[in-house]
C-alpha cells in the first residue's frame, strides 16, 4: 500500500466508518487565523455535527484549537477585541502549521504544530485525537493538546473576557456545531439553557440538536447529541464557553477570568473528551455514556 502525502488530510474511522476528517494545510486567507481543524465530523448515522467557515463567523473552523490572543497576536480569527475600542480589524493574525505526525493511524494521530505570528514561533504544539467506538450509535472524540512557549520570555493566553468584554472568555479546544433552524440544547448534570451553562465549572456539558425534516425517514431523524468532558485534572477544570442562541459551539475556556501565564519552556496541558452521538439524549444517558468515554 502506498503511504499517504505527508500532508494530505487524515479520515478518522471507527468499526471501518469514516467519522472524521482532518485537514492538515487548510487554504485559508491570513485573516482567519489558519490552523489545521477537523472537518467534517459527524455521528455514526452519518449526520454532520461540524461546520467550516460558516457565514455567520468565517473564522469558526470545525473542531480544532484556537487562541484570539497570545501575547496580542490573534490565533482565533476575524477581528480583535480591544480594551475601549472593541472588535477592532487588526494585521496580528498568527497561524498554526503542521510540522510532522508522530503516528497517523485510522483511528488517531500524533501531530507536532508550531504557532508563528509576525515571522517567530510563538508555541509549540502536540497534538493527540483518537476516536474509539462506544455503541452502535455513539463514538468518542479524544482531544488532548500542549501548548510550550517556545520563547525566550514569558507569554500569556488571553480572551476579549480578559480584555473588557465580559462573558466572552472563548479561546482553547472549540467545536462549531452545525447550525439548524431550531437553536441546540446545552445542558449539564445540574442547570440547563445557556444562561445557566456558560461559564459553568461542570463534569461534563451536553448540546443537542434538533432533527430536520430532510431526515424524517432516517432511525433518529438527523438529530444528534454532543457531550463533553474536561478531562486533564479532575481538581481543576476551565470554565464552559457556551453558544447557542447567536450560533451553535461549545469551548473550553483557557482564559476565563484572567489570563493563562506559560513561562519559557512552560507547558498548558489541556484533554476534551467528546461523545458523538445519534438522537437526542437525555442525562443520565449523557452522563453514562460520557463517563465510559473517558474511562476506556
Amino acid at each position: 500500500m502506498t503511504a499517504p502525502a505527508p500532508d494530505s488530510p487524515v479520515v478518522l474511522r471507527v468499526a471501518g466508518r469514516p467519522v472524521a476528517r482532518y485537514v492538515v494545510r487548510p487554504e485559508l486567507p491570513a485573516r482567519l487565523s489558519p490552523r489545521p481543524c477537523l472537518h467534517p465530523v459527524t455521528t455514526l448515522a452519518g449526520t454532520a455535527v461540524t461546520e467550516l467557515s460558516p457565514a455567520d463567523h468565517t473564522h469558526h473552523l470545525g473542531v480544532g484549537v484556537a487562541v484570539p490572543d497570545v501575547e496580542g497576536h490573534n490565533f482565533w480569527g476575524g477581528r480583535t477585541y480591544v480594551r475601549d475600542r472593541g472588535p477592532t480589524e487588526l494585521d496580528n493574525h498568527g497561524a498554526q502549521w503542521h510540522a510532522a505526525f508522530q503516528l497517523r493511524d485510522p483511528d488517531g494521530f500524533v501531530e507536532e504544530l508550531r504557532w508563528i505570528a509576525s515571522g517567530t514561533e510563538l508555541l509549540r504544539e502536540r497534538r493527540t485525537v483518537a476516536a474509539t467506538g462506544l455503541t452502535s450509535a455513539a463514538w468518542a472524540l479524544d482531544f488532548t493538546f500542549s501548548l510550550t512557549n517556545v520563547t525566550s520570555g514569558p507569554l500569556s493566553i488571553g480572551s476579549p473576557a480578559t480584555n473588557g468584554r465580559p462573558g466572552a472568555a472563548y479561546g482553547g479546544f472549540f467545536w462549531r456545531a452545525r447550525k439548524q433552524d431550531a437553536p441546540p440544547e446545552a445542558f449539564t448534570a445540574h442547570a440547563r439553557g445557556e444562561a445557566a451553562v456558560h461559564g459553568a465549572r461542570a463534569d461534563w456539558l451536553a448540546l443537542t440538536g434538533h432533527g430536520s425534516p430532510r431526515a424524517a425517514g432516517s432511525a433518529h431523524g438527523g438529530a444528534w447529541t454532543l457531550v463533553f468532558a474536561g478531562a486533564t485534572d479532575t481538581t481543576r477544570r476551565d470554565p464552559w464557553f457556551v453558544r447557542t442562541a447567536e450560533y451553535p459551539g461549545v469551548g473550553s475556556s483557557l482564559a476565563f477570568a484572567e489570563r493563562l501565564p506559560i513561562p519559557p519552556g512552560g507547558t498548558a496541558v489541556r484533554r476534551i473528551v467528546t461523545v458523538v452521538a445519534d438522537g437526542r439524549l437525555d442525562r443520565d444517558e449523557a452522563a453514562a455514556l460520557v463517563r465510559k468515554a473517558v474511562t476506556q
